[in-house]
């Protein structure tokens, strides 16, 4: 199990939230497979992490001590992003918590810097899914956020990668119904195709396109599941030609229908 030989999950370390504070985690815990949890300690690139319903930490593994300032598990369980990383970013992490808690839907490929207070940022790119319990209720969730160094991402790539996904981002906002070529990517992250789709592959695993085609179908998932938006609409603002391929290619990759989606979200 690594080299801190603490528990790798347990009750709040501080005792706080009394009893049905621990069964609310314990709901969580039982929830999780303890071959999937051990396995996570033996990750050398990788932070892990489930948090409950309230948002404290009931099982880390060593790479997630090591960003904190806490020398142990012990340290950490039952404690909260706010008291382990800087403010900023903590509010950040926990705004992502409750979008997952509240929606049941899974975050992925977050791309983001994670550093502790006083520490050194590192670049991860981090995924978050609802864990639900017995009865079906969201109990908690778990997190992995993988280090992007580890893939000898340099400082130059993923500076072009945020911008890109920024970029992307804001298209979106002002100008879906516009297309995107790889030339236009690859003048958002200020580079060549070439360097461009090497960069894409390298941080996020997708080719230029296929990065585009997941940003338009998280920003249609994000619309159906906190708006009454019609699907038309939906289409439009996610930058799909018409509400019929919007539905064709958002049941293939999401294996749901919008309307499907938007109903178990409800």
């Amino acid at each position: 199990m690594g080299a801190d030989s603490d528990n790798t999950t347990g009750p709040p370390a501080d005792g706080s939230g009394g009893s049905d504070a621990w069964s609310g985690t314990a709901a969580l815990l039982s929830a999780l497979s303890p071959v999937m949890v051990a396995l996570m300690d033996e990750l050398s690139d990788v932070m892990f992490c489930a948090k409950d319903a309230a948002g404290r930490y009931v099982a880390v593994n060593q790479v997630f001590v090591r960003r904190t300032n806490e020398r142990s598990r012990r340290q950490v369980l039952g404690r909260r992003a706010t008291d382990l990383f800087v403010p900023e970013l903590a509010e950040r992490y926990e705004a992502q918590d409750a979008e997952v808690l509240r929606t049941g839907r899974p975050l992925r490929n977050e791309l983001e810097l994670i550093r502790r207070v006083g520490g050194t940022p590192g670049w991860f790119l981090t995924a978050k899914l609802a864990v639900r319990d017995d009865a079906g209720r969201v109990a908690g969730l778990v997190s992995v956020s993988q280090d992007l160094r580890s893939g000898d991402a340099d400082d130059a790539t993923m500076d072009a990668m945020a911008r890109l996904v920024a970029a992307v981002e804001a298209h979106l906002d002002t100008s879906p119904g516009v297309g995107l070529t790889v030339a236009d990517l690859a003048r958002m992250a200020g580079s060549t195709p070439a360097v461009l789709d090497r960069r894409v592959r390298q941080v996020f695993g997708l080719s230029p396109r296929q990065l585009l085609l997941r940003a338009r179908v998280d920003r249609a998932a994000h619309l159906l599941t906190s708006t009454t938006t019609p699907l038309a609409q939906v289409a439009t603002a996610a930058g799909f030609y018409d509400q019929p391929s919007f539905t064709r290619t958002f049941a293939r990759l999401t294996g749901e229908t919008p309307s499907s989606f938007r109903r178990s979200a409800r």
